[in-house]
């Protein structure tokens, strides 16, 4: 075997695309979460790149082909020639580096939690109203740390959304991402008295909201027996009307969403919460 680097090109990869006799079906997904990574300059030369056999056939790298040729840019790539034909089986079986693997890797602590909320602070602050699943809700390792750079107020909000999870079944995402959303467009209001009273419940009537969404929340978990993919996105959907509600002094008792409801903004009515009016 022989690996050498190459600048792919477009037209160099449609080349050898030809090549491609015996190769697993091509994923859609994988080669646009390729693409955007070319777009977005992430691409990185590494040791992974494309192999053919010894009878020229290209056994492995499709997707990074398939890739550039969509993104119509080159990119350098390690290509090995002479790969023999019985390794084909034992190719690309190991682990994908996660997000969680990207955080831990620099530091980072409750990696698995902070990696699935900067993907939802992302999706909220980009994609608010689309589903939070699929191709669509994708963001690459690099992403991460760069969202994590420019908010790095997101490794208290986790812990936020941990203990709120714990006490009313809230997903860590939601609600670390509502806590943060809302800490940093409303510096005004006071979070304390928020966050205690909804994650105690002692002392709220009907009406107030931190109740509504803690029984919300708590009848959700009661009757569901598995998470699905676009509950974080749900559950702050619920987590912002009720702050809102909280904020401008409205009672709330009752919690519910249409099924193409656009996700609340955060209120920028003076405060006037159920706290101070029962002063």
């Amino acid at each position: 075997m022989r690996t050498e680097v190459y600048t792919v090109t477009p037209e160099l990869a449609v080349e050898w695309l030809g090549k491609n006799e015996r190769n697993r079906p091509l994923s859609r997904q994988s080669v646009a979460q390729l693409v955007r990574a070319i777009e977005r300059g992430e691409w990185q030369l590494t040791h992974q790149g494309i192999a053919f056999d010894e009878d020229d056939c290209l056994i492995d790298g499709q997707h990074r082909l398939a890739a550039v040729v969509k993104a119509g840019m080159p990119v350098q790539m390690s290509v090995t020639h002479g790969v023999p034909r019985a390794a084909f089986t034992v190719m690309d079986t190991g682990r994908k580096r996660t997000g969680r693997d990207a955080l831990s890797l620099v530091g980072e602590v409750n990696s698995t939690h902070l990696a699935a909320a900067l993907r939802g602070l992302h999706l909220y602050l980009n994609q608010p109203d689309a589903r939070w699943s699929g191709g669509s809700a994708l963001t690459s390792n690099d992403q991460l740390l760069s969202i994590l750079r420019e908010h790095p107020d997101m490794r208290v909000a986790i812990n936020r959304g941990i203990a709120l999870n714990r006490a009313v079944k809230i997903t860590v995402t939601a609600s670390a991402v509502g806590w943060y959303v809302t800490c940093q467009q409303r510096p005004d209001i006071d979070q304390t008295r928020w966050f205690d009273k909804l994650v105690s419940g002692a002392g709220l009537e009907v009406g107030d909201p931190r109740l509504t969404l803690r029984n919300t929340m708590l009848g959700l978990a009661a009757g569901q027996r598995h998470r699905k993919s676009d509950d974080s996105r749900e559950h702050l959907l619920y987590y912002l009307k009720a702050w809102n509600a909280w904020v401008e002094g409205r009672e709330l008792k009752l919690l519910r969403r249409s099924p193409k409801e656009q996700m609340p903004k955060v209120t920028k009515r003076a405060e006037q919460s159920l706290d101070d009016l029962a002063q």
